[in-house]
């Protein structure tokens, strides 16, 4: 029960986007922002957390598609839940960071949607803190949340300053 007080007032910690003054209170945290789909996240969190094991993810279909970029990490895709539909417990992508001795750690889940499918943002998380990128290299409308690492640019925001 603990556990999940602390991980609610931390997804909501994790949304406020001005890092320069942190909220001192969850309450202020809420009132900086929109509120976040807590309960959303929890099921993101506790769907992908055996996948800290990066050879879970693979056995399940998760293949490392050699993209790694600056402030987001490496991208593991599974081909397979790339379609029109969003699930906050299926992410079409984990994406992972070397930690001090390189061995891959989850920081974040990503979200896909070929944007030939959506001419416009498709729904997510329920409320409107999430932002849809669209990202036409790969033709994909994209949604990160870092539901496993802090970052101060906010939950759903594609960068985080704390991934090399």
């Amino acid at each position: 029960m603990q556990y999940r007080m602390l991980l609610t007032v931390a997804l909501v910690l994790a949304g406020c986007n001005n890092a320069e003054e942190p909220a001192t209170t969850a309450a202020a945290a809420v009132a900086a922002g929109p509120t976040l789909p807590v309960a959303q996240l929890e099921r993101a969190r506790n769907a992908t957390a055996r996948y800290h094991d990066v050879r879970k993810a693979i056995a399940d279909g998760y293949v490392d598609i050699n993209v790694v970029r600056p402030n987001m990490g490496r991208h593991f895709l599974k081909e397979g839940l790339v379609d029109g539909t969003f699930d906050p417990e299926h992410p079409e992508l984990l994406v992972y960071s070397p930690d001090a001795n390189g061995k891959l750690q989850l920081v974040a889940v990503e979200y896909a949607v070929p944007l030939a499918l959506s001419a416009t943002a498709p729904e997510g998380f329920e409320g409107s803190a999430d932002t849809w990128v669209p990202d036409v290299q790969f033709p994909l409308w994209t949604l990160h949340a870092w539901v496993w690492s802090p970052n101060p640019a906010g939950i759903f925001s594609p960068m985080n300053s704390r991934v090399p």
